[in-house]
């Protein structure tokens, strides 16, 4: 039996409201979105005011990170230690297309155009931030928690969708860290198909 990595206790511990606790291994996880499907398309407005098309992204890799810049998970995998740290601004420079989407209400933990125009520079940040405030885009890709990850071929099918690794807060249970993600976008880029191409996803619930 798979154990989990987390308890409850110490997630209450770092503050987080609530979170999915990840297997120890990359499990079968039921797909949030389709694997090989297109993936949905939508238009959302970023924090520094412009319009961001994911349907005229096509032809290129792109990777939807949800975000929250106040979930723990999420201070943690942007932190100088973390698997997101300079990873997004470094694929971005590669030509991927990486977009972070806060699917959080108005009021809620990390909402807000001030707030994540602020966590720009606290994480250093160099791609865009989209903002979706009634949640219409995180519940069309069925976004459970932050971080969580979204894979997408130049084809516009959903190649990868999940966790961005397998060591929530650098815990790893003792076994080989998974960078998912990372492997994931070096796959797409090179035309290959990710192993695995579906995880579970760990961090804060999504604050719609």
């Amino acid at each position: 039996m798979l154990r989990p990595l987390l308890t409850l206790s110490t997630l209450a511990a770092v503050g987080a409201a609530a979170c999915s606790l990840p297997a120890a291994t990359a499990p079968v996880a039921e797909a949030s979105v389709t694997h090989g499907k297109a993936a949905p398309t939508f238009t959302l407005t970023g924090v520094d005011g412009k319009t961001y098309d994911l349907a005229a992204q096509k032809g290129k890799v792109v990777v939807l990170e949800w975000y929250n810049p106040d979930c723990p998970f999420v201070k943690y995998a942007h932190g100088d230690t973390g698997p997101l740290h300079d990873l997004g601004n470094t694929w971005a420079g590669k030509g991927v297309v990486w977009w972070a989407i806060n699917s959080g209400a108005a009021g809620k933990q990390g909402a807000g155009q001030e707030r994540n125009q602020a966590s720009l520079g606290e994480y250093g940040i160099q791609y865009p931030v989209l903002l979706d405030a009634d949640g219409a885009v995180g519940h069309l890709y069925a976004a459970k928690t932050t971080p969580q990850v979204v894979v997408i071929a130049p084809d516009g099918t959903v190649a990868y969708q999940g966790a961005v690794d397998n060591a929530p807060l650098g815990d790893s249970g003792g076994k080989p860290v998974s960078r998912w993600l990372d492997d994931a976008v070096s796959a797409v880029s090179a035309g290959t198909t990710p192993s695995p191409s579906v995880t579970q996803s760990y961090g804060c619930s999504v604050k719609y």
